[in-house]
């Protein structure tokens, strides 16, 4: 008799895949299938979700399930995610420009239009000639929402402002509130900063090479580049633009799910707020967020 190994390389198999073969089906409780379905249409409509976006999801639907139970059917389904991680570096803050000290550091930021965080990015696109694309945000420090935004095919002083004019446009502006960014030269140049100055906002800056201080924005850039962008695979500028637009004002603000936030979407959450301010993208206002 040939000995198990053998017999698994003439099968062209593992021998962990035979063990798994004879191993008994895991007997499923009472309204399991349904929980698994539900698990398995919840990641179809939101793939990049972790267990514990899935499982608020799913109490939506299906009362009582905990987290536990959702991870472990997830990972028996094959459905948590494993996001690719990248490193970008798009801060040019070796200039002579001013640089303005940390304001958020010892701020307390109670309730929206107190301070605006920024932060910008870039995006490939193109299989046979590489591109990019740079991305520049504005997120309310309060609600995570995404007030301001421009996509680009430079990344200068226009990329930013561009994402700088829809803030303004969209949000109530007081005087004394605090824009927070990195010190790159787009943020720091005299058009951006004499723009910031026209409304009475004080411009607060990040320390050089410590994205901790301003992590909300560096966070939603994360978010943005393992949800969506590196799911796809660009060909034209077009295209990336189409992206972003949808992920950014069909997704991220009305539906994603924000910890931070109790776990409800950034537009619920400043919904629920007294001092409401509610934006409705346009077609006017999506022009606005793509710079030639």
């Amino acid at each position: 008799m040939l000995p198990l190994q053998r017999k698994c390389d003439l099968a062209d198999i593992v021998r962990s895949s035979y063990y798994r073969f004879l191993a008994p089906v895991p007997q499923r409780s009472p309204g399991e299938q349904e929980v698994i379905d539900a698990l398995h249409r919840i990641c179809e409509d939101y793939p990049f979700y972790g267990y514990r976006r899935v499982c608020v999801e799913l109490n939506k639907t299906i009362p009582g399930v905990n987290h536990k139970r959702v991870l472990r059917l997830m990972r028996q389904e094959g459905l948590v995610v494993r996001p690719r991680r990248r490193y970008l570096h798009t801060t040019d803050s070796d200039h002579d420009l001013r640089i303005y000290d940390n304001l958020l550091k010892h701020a307390a930021i109670s309730s929206i239009n107190q301070a605006w965080v920024a932060d910008l990015t870039y995006i490939a696109y193109g299989r046979r000639t590489r591109q990019f694309a740079y991305l520049a945000v504005i997120l309310d420090d309060y609600s995570r929402k995404v007030i301001g935004w421009c996509l680009g095919r430079h990344v200068d002083a226009s990329l930013t402002l561009g994402a700088l004019e829809m803030a303004l446009h969209t949000r109530d502006v007081s005087d004394g509130m605090i824009h927070h960014s990195d010190r790159g030269v787009q943020y720091a140049c005299r058009r951006y900063v004499a723009l910031l100055a026209q409304y009475g906002v004080d411009v607060s800056m990040s320390a050089r090479g410590n994205p901790y201080e301003n992590a909300k924005a560096e966070s939603f850039m994360k978010t943005i580049k393992c949800e969506e962008v590196y799911r796809h695979e660009y060909d034209t500028f077009e295209e990336v633009a189409e992206s972003i637009y949808c992920y950014i004002e069909d997704m991220y603000n009305p539906r994603r799910l924000h910890s931070a936030l109790g776990y409800t979407s950034p537009v619920r959450f400043e919904e629920n707020l007294t001092t409401l301010q509610t934006y409705k993208p346009t077609v006017a206002t999506r022009k606005m967020t793509v710079s030639k």
